[in-house]
């Protein structure tokens, strides 16, 4: 049976059962869920404020409030996605280097010994 050398940079703990590309699905499948869900609560929340201060423009300004907040936390998930990528990408150029760094320096200092 002929061996087959292990892709570089491949880990096989980030594709354990493909659970990290289901987590990477449903932090994208949540923005989807957020904007519809903040628009909805906003025109509810407005619509009985509206029905209390007897005001027909109340309905409006909350779906307005329900657009703001919902692109505002969109906003901050895309940043906060961003931020972890970053991290991920950091973290594997470093393990990169110190196992490109530990191939090299680990072969000749056995050899001297005062």
């Amino acid at each position: 049976m002929p061996y087959h050398r292990p892709i570089p940079g491949r880990k096989d703990s980030d594709t354990v059962g493909g659970l990290h590309m289901f987590a990477e699905a449903e932090k994208l499948m949540h923005i989807a869920f957020v904007m519809p869900s903040a628009v909805f609560i906003g025109w509810l929340l407005g619509a009985w404020a509206g029905s209390k201060l007897h005001q027909g423009r109340m309905m409006i300004a909350g779906i307005l409030l329900g657009c703001v907040s919902g692109l505002v936390y969109v906003i901050r998930m895309a940043f906060a996605a961003e931020k972890d990528a970053a991290r991920a990408d950091e973290a594997n150029a470093e393990e990169e280097k110190r196992e490109k760094g530990g191939e090299s320096a680990g072969g000749g200092t056995d050899t001297f010994k005062s």
